[in-house]
């Protein structure tokens, strides 16, 4: 959503999350096969990309993915607090672009003050010159643009902060009337209704792929995790290298 100062103070959710519309059916039965075609693409995607998945290895984030923590989406699929984040985020993005893009065009049909500030707000995106955040694979989509700074050891810039510069720049958008943002904040209710209307069709269908998307967990993510925790316990059980014996800065008993 655009950032109206009035807005801002009661912000909804889910509207604010809407991308641009792509074409699609036109009655809810249609909907409803199309949305079944999508998501088992999106599954289909993610199984593609699973072997590929490797632990990471870098210092892990303080702050949690307000993508993925308590997503329904995750739920449905099965995917668990045990199960690495890297691996939920590549299909709770996949997934949740499918409802962006059927809320996306509901609003085009039905709701055009909220199109219109969308928009507004797309013209005003596209006149910046720097943005780093777009054209991202699913799997880094949404994630913080700048690792966690190390203490004692800030960064010389950062990607989000070079965006932000770029923003200051671009012209803000016209002040919007009481009336106006009134019958904005019902169109935007009315989206958000319908997010959740199509979420809940998305999760039933995820249901339905829950145990392809176990079986390749246990195939491509457990075996790793399992060898991770098995290094991590020979290194804490032999701290010193097994073939040179005792620390050799240590004197002879």
């Amino acid at each position: 959503m655009p950032s109206r100062d009035a807005l801002d103070r009661d912000p909804p959710r889910a509207a604010s999350e809407i991308t641009t519309s792509v074409p699609g059916t036109g009655t809810m039965d249609a909907v409803e096969r199309s949305l079944e075609t999508q998501v088992s693409q999106a599954v289909d995607a993610w199984l593609r990309w699973l072997p590929r998945w490797e632990p990471a290895t870098h210092r892990g984030r303080v702050a949690p993915c307000r993508r993925c923590l308590g997503s329904p989406i995750l739920s449905a699929a099965g995917l668990g607090s045990d199960v690495p984040h890297g691996v939920q985020h590549g299909l709770s993005t996949r997934v949740k672009t499918i409802v962006d893009h059927a809320v996306a065009q509901y609003t085009e049909r039905n709701l055009p003050m909220l199109q219109g500030e969308l928009d507004q707000q797309a013209a005003r995106n596209r006149a910046r010159s720097y943005r780093p955040s777009e054209g991202l694979e699913p799997e880094f989509e949404g994630l913080p643009l700048d690792p966690e700074p190390l203490p004692g050891a800030p960064f010389l810039f950062t990607l989000s902060g070079l965006a932000d510069e770029v923003d200051a720049g671009v012209p803000a958008l016209p002040p919007l009337s009481e009336d106006a943002k009134a019958a904005l904040r019902q169109e935007v209710r009315l989206a958000d209704e319908y997010a959740n209307m199509v979420g809940r069709e998305v999760c039933t269908v995820l249901l339905r792929h829950r145990l392809r998307i176990q079986a390749a967990i246990s195939q491509y993510v457990e075996p790793q995790i399992t060898a991770m925790l098995e290094e991590l316990t020979r290194s804490l059980d032999a701290p010193f290298d097994p073939g040179a014996g005792a620390d050799p800065g240590l004197p002879e008993p």
